[in-house]
């Protein structure tokens, strides 16, 4: 199963995560960057900054329950 893990950008220069949504859409035309930040900012509240927001794309094993994260775990500057 696909994911979103959500992070904030803390002002000390680290992130924290938000939290994770499920990629439940079957058409993949309608996942969008915009769409994916706006499914957040509903589900995680009006103070959800996007600005401030970022997440990655993560894939979740349905029987172990773990993710998989990109390897190697880095976010590009143009991203943030």
């Amino acid at each position: 199963m696909e994911a979103y893990e959500f992070y904030w950008l803390s002002p000390n220069g680290g992130y924290q995560i938000i939290g994770v949504l499920p990629e439940r859409r079957n058409n993949p035309e309608r996942i969008t960057r915009e769409s994916i930040l706006r499914w957040g900012r509903n589900i995680f509240g009006q103070d959800f900054y996007m600005k401030d927001t970022f997440f990655i794309k993560v894939t979740i094993d349905k029987r172990t329950v773990r993710v998989f994260q990109p390897v190697p775990f880095t976010i590009p500057q143009k991203d943030l």
